[in-house]
């Protein structure tokens, strides 16, 4: 059956359900009334319901009738959530985006009937260009499946669930690290002249730029893009040298090594 034919209930509709709910509501993937989207308090998704969504605060209610249940709560809400689905949860696909939660504790939380798929999205989904990191413990036919919703909002990747700590480090806390750099890259377009709109359009844009890059040649290498900029004594590898000698690299490295370390605390 294919994925238009599936019910679909979102668990926990905050920023990262949201993002999923809207990315897949303008994919036009599936109908507004095979989904089903559940909040503690509605009053924030309630205008879903005028689009043909169904809105509730009964997870059991929600899961009832579901093929498909993504789960996008809190790590220390799933075993409530369990809880409160007792008796419905059996025999669906359901796709955890808790974070630090492997499969092997999901497998163990839920019924034995459920295929498990684990995702890693970043909240660019709502935008269609996350990058989602898959480890599953379902048929390929449900890890395809389950790839279809992921891969119109972005790309998607299975990966060995044991990589899934470090793919939420450089894939979805990864939103905010790139963001940063864009922010940074914005206030010295300011210092150099710019007004704060067009710094912010310039720096969002070549960032852009050279990520397309990349990505249209074939997984270039980002060095040898970098060649094509520098020229000997210019402008760019001066600047080039100095974020180096000021730590670049090693900061980036050593930031994402940090949150590494913290999610594993966790």
């Amino acid at each position: 059956m294919e994925l238009a034919n599936k019910n679909i209930t979102i668990i926990g509709t905050g920023n990262l359900g949201l993002a999923i709910t809207n990315g897949l509501l303008s994919s036009g993937l599936l109908e507004k009334n095979k989904l089903t989207i559940t909040r503690r308090k509605t009053e924030g998704i309630e205008h879903f319901s005028t689009q043909g969504i169904a809105v509730t605060n009964d997870n059991a209610k929600a899961v009832e009738n579901a093929d498909i249940v993504l789960l996008a709560v809190q790590p220390g809400q799933l075993k409530d959530v369990v809880a409160e689905t007792q008796g419905v949860l059996q025999n669906k696909l359901v796709v955890s985006t808790l974070t630090g939660v492997t499969l092997n504790q999901l497998q163990a939380a839920l019924d034995s009937s459920n295929a498990i798929v684990r995702a890693m999205p970043n909240t660019a989904l709502a935008v269609k260009q996350s990058m989602t990191c898959i480890s599953t413990l379902a048929s390929k036919e449900d890890t395809a499946l389950v790839q279809s919703i992921f891969s119109v909002l972005g790309e998607s990747v299975v990966i060995e669930d044991e990589l899934m700590q470090a793919a939420t480090v450089l894939g979805a806390s990864g939103i905010a690290f790139w963001l940063r750099l864009i922010r940074a890259t914005t206030q010295g377009g300011i210092q150099l002249g710019f007004d704060a709109p067009d710094a912010q359009k310039i720096a969002v844009q070549t960032c852009l730029g050279a990520a397309s890059l990349l990505q249209q040649n074939n997984g270039a290498h980002p060095e040898s893009e970098i060649d094509k900029v520098t020229t000997p004594k210019g402008c760019t590898i001066a600047g080039l040298n100095e974020m180096e000698h000021k730590g670049l690299s090693s900061a980036l490295i050593q930031g994402l090594v940090a949150s590494f370390e913290k999610i594993n605390e966790i």
